[in-house]
């Protein structure tokens, strides 16, 4: 895991190869995300599972509110073979940051 600050963050989502990864729950997701986001909970039971099933040739940019439950995802998903990247901060530094967020 990198952990990248939001600046950084940005640019890295502009790679084609790069997934982002909202892992927050369906509510928060619901109430704004980063643009192109996909979300898969880490408090769902089936998180690992549905983390297993994802490409795992492609890279993942990861966020959730603050930065702390991102950083547990991309520990969990690098134990499993992902190359992953952490947004410090989550999306509130996003938000500080002036970067967009889509509802």
């Amino acid at each position: 895991m990198i952990n990248l600050d939001a600046a950084q963050f940005s640019q890295k989502i502009t790679d084609q190869k790069v997934v982002i990864l909202d892992v927050r729950t369906a509510a928060e997701f619901a109430e704004g995300h980063i643009p192109n986001a996909i979300n898969i909970d880490i408090f769902s039971d089936y998180f690992t599972a549905d983390v297993s099933a994802l490409d795992k040739s492609l890279e993942y940019a990861i966020y959730c509110r603050s930065g702390k439950r991102s950083v547990d995802a991309a520990t969990a998903m690098d134990e499993i073979g992902f190359s992953t990247s952490n947004l410090t901060g989550g999306i509130i530094s996003w938000a500080e940051a002036n970067k967009e967020i889509i509802c």
